[in-house]
């Protein structure tokens, strides 16, 4: 048997494992390095297996012997010591702890507002359920009753949308061995498809005309008002219109250049600008052109607006959920546009639709723009002609240098 005397005094070899036997399957490996590691040798259903029970001397030979003595009553009892550690280790890893390091591994490729709407809708609606499980151990009836429990009260989408992430950390927790496979990717096709319901929006000119005088009596606030009249001039989503930024505007050249990280894409997209909308940026910079945003909140300028601001101040000037919201704006200009006949791929363009080659659409972000800049100015003489009731004249493709 071994003694503390002993393994002192035991030198490594220059090349290949110096091995010190205490008796009853523990020994000591010492490396050519001098690390010296404890290891048990067991037979278990015909097989001959090895488990490390720690390193010397933070592990002393009391110690080893003691961890040595538990590993052979698991085999009297039955159990592999090696697979008894394995269904330990797996049992601290549970959901919610490979969720949360899912999502602050990839958190930082979404937006700030994504990542935390998908950390609330775990904490609500998945973690109480599951999140103190092994990950390993969750079968598919399980994760289904979570979203079935979400479709119960009648959110549908948000269910599709948790059934999606539990299926994308299900997948990390494999990559990263804390689980055998992707328990949730059993349960494509169990929930019913997503009803296709278009954004409300006015397309007949004459709605839309009054709908812009009406935008020009909004009696609430100043900054509202701006929000409210640059949506349909740009027609871009509600989220990037809120978090527009001074740096982003190049006022000389006419732009609004957002980046990529702010953009539903991942891909930078430039926002021509017209004599309209330049003047409205004019009006409201001596009242935010100090701070970061264009539109700040009314609790500070720290941040942007809420995104919900100018679907409220729609239904203050009377119009319903079910005629108009602030995504609306942008099928208006596509459907408008289209109609007064815009190439659809310079309108795609400016709406800012993926591109399904993402190599080719990293450099393409400026692609169409002379077309687009002239887009955007007829845009905004159409807008205003519609809001004065002159007579408005649509311009053909036959008119367009390019478009």
């Amino acid at each position: 048997m071994l003694t503390n005397a002993l393994i002192k005094n035991a030198k490594p070899k220059e090349k290949g494992v110096v091995h010190l036997k205490d008796g009853r399957g523990l020994y000591m490996e010492i490396t050519p390095a001098c690390s010296r590691r404890w290891r048990f040798r067991y037979w278990i259903d015909g097989r001959e297996n090895r488990i490390s029970l720690g390193l010397y001397p933070e592990i002393s030979l009391a110690e080893a012997r003691k961890r040595c003595e538990e590993a052979r009553r698991q085999i009297a009892q039955g159990v592999d010591p090696s697979k008894a550690r394995q269904d330990e280790k797996a049992a601290k890893e549970t959901f919610e702890l490979v969720a949360r390091e899912w999502l602050e591994k990839f958190g930082a490729s979404m937006t700030e507002r994504s990542a935390g709407e998908i950390l609330r809708r775990l904490e609500r609606d998945v973690f109480p359920w599951v999140g103190s499980r092994p990950i390993n151990a969750i079968a598919a009836p399980e994760f289904l009753s979570v979203v079935r429990r979400i479709e119960s009260r009648g959110a549908p989408e948000t269910a599709r949308r948790c059934l999606q992430y539990l299926s994308r950390i299900g997948r990390y927790a494999v990559a990263t061995g804390r689980a055998t496979r992707d328990s949730a990717a059993d349960l494509r096709g169990c929930l019913p498809p997503a009803n296709k319901n278009h954004f409300a929006t006015l397309t007949d000119p004459k709605d839309v005309a009054q709908l812009l005088r009406d935008i020009e009596g909004y009696q609430g606030s100043f900054i509202v008002l701006c929000a409210l009249k640059l949506s349909p001039l740009l027609f871009v989503r509600p989220g990037e219109l809120r978090g527009m930024q001074w740096s982003e505007i190049d006022l000389g050249a006419r732009e609004w250049r957002i980046p990529a990280s702010r953009m539903k894409m991942k891909e930078q997209h430039i926002v021509p600008l017209a004599p309209q909308a330049i003047a409205i940026l004019d009006d409201i910079r001596p009242l935010t052109g100090h701070g970061v945003y264009v539109f700040p909140s009314l609790r500070g300028d720290s941040r942007p607006m809420s995104n919900n601001t100018v679907n409220s101040a729609l239904r203050r000037l009377g119009y319903e959920k079910n005629q108009l919201c602030a995504h609306g704006f942008r099928s208006m200009a596509s459907t408008l546009l289209n109609e007064m006949g815009w190439n659809g791929d310079v309108i795609e363009k400016q709406l800012a639709h993926g591109d399904r080659d993402k190599i080719r659409a990293s450099y393409n972000f400026a692609r169409y723009l002379p077309e687009r800049k002239k887009m955007m100015d007829a845009w905004a003489s159409y807008l205003d002609s519609l809001k004065t009731g002159a007579k408005v004249v649509p311009i053909r493709r036959a008119d367009q240098s390019g478009g």
